[in-house]
């Protein structure tokens, strides 16, 4: 058994396609094979079910799989780790954030570069069910969404919490000019208004939906989307308004919008930024993880009473 047979194997995971895990691996897909098929035969196990194309993984294949991802993020922390020694702290940090926190991720990552500005980064959007599972699986190094702190502390993750600034109702004046004069909207003023909204998959929108469920309130967004960028630009020409967590627009991009606070109950999970246990972390994610930590801190300590 040797590392890349691992690797092999926690990408054909990744990718559920042998061709697709062969291209990640950077091999021939007969060379993934046959390697996958003698870590099969030095351990007498099937691992993977085999039909015209990949099946998935076998019970026993499911047990090997945990033990090699915990290996290969050993592995790969050890070549960061030996990198950092030599050229200092360099590499990409995988992040998987949840859309819609309560922060701008530009702006973090901006802050810790000036820290560490030998770190690059690869961002993915992750739903809340997946994030778990990302930073579980070392697929993410970094993970920023919205967790039940008790989950993440039995699993034993290290977290910094994010601030819960509420949410904004974000408009444009032009389209808009009565809510100028709105010092704080209540829910039966918000359900009047034509909305833009992510769609209802996404944990902050389902937040949303149910507040105003039990408020006896239905939300009838006029455009959804996945898209922020295109959420802010139905907002701009005034298709309707959005609703944000606050710190999560940057205001100078759009610097004709106003906003108002709306009068709304707290989530009942917190926003978080989260990675691995000290000691399991890779460098990258913990030298990030220390940064962050301080640059939110100060943030919070600079922030004008509300």
């Amino acid at each position: 058994m040797d590392i890349k047979q691992l690797i092999y194997l926690c990408n054909l995971e990744r990718e559920r396609h042998f061709g697709r895990a062969a291209e990640a691996s950077f091999v021939s897909q007969p060379t993934l094979s046959m390697r996958l098929k003698n870590l099969e035969k030095e351990l007498d196990l099937n691992l993977i079910n085999r039909g015209n194309n990949f099946e998935g993984f076998t019970a026993e294949g499911l047990r090997v799989l945990s033990w090699a991802r915990e290996i290969v993020a050993v592995y790969e922390g050890l070549k960061l780790e030996v990198e950092s020694l030599k050229q200092g702290m360099s590499g990409t940090l995988r992040i998987g954030v949840m859309p819609q926190c309560s922060v701008s991720l530009a702006q973090l990552i901006k802050a810790v570069s000036e820290a560490h500005p030998g770190l690059d980064y690869r961002v993915a959007e992750v739903s809340a069910d997946q994030l778990i599972e990302a930073l579980s699986s070392h697929s993410v190094d970094v993970g920023i969404g919205f967790f039940e702190f008790s989950t993440l502390n039995e699993l034993r993750f290290q977290l910094v919490p994010l601030d819960d600034g509420g949410v904004d109702v974000v408009y444009h004046p032009d389209h808009f000019p009565q809510l100028q004069d709105i010092g704080l909207m209540t829910a039966e003023q918000a359900v009047t208004l034509p909305l833009c909204l992510s769609e209802p998959s996404r944990y902050f929108r389902r937040y949303l939906d149910n507040f105003f469920r039990q408020a006896g309130l239905e939300l009838r967004p006029r455009l959804e989307s996945t898209s922020i960028f295109q959420l802010m630009q139905g907002v701009f020409v005034g298709i309707g308004c959005a609703l944000v967590p606050r710190g999560h627009l940057i205001d100078e991009m759009h610097p004709v919008l106003k906003r108002c606070p709306l009068d709304i109950t707290p989530m009942s999970r917190h926003a978080a930024l989260v990675v691995a246990e000290a000691g399991r972390a890779t460098p990258l994610a913990q030298h990030f993880f220390t940064a962050a930590g301080l640059w939110l801190a100060q943030q919070q300590t600079e922030k004008p009473d509300r």
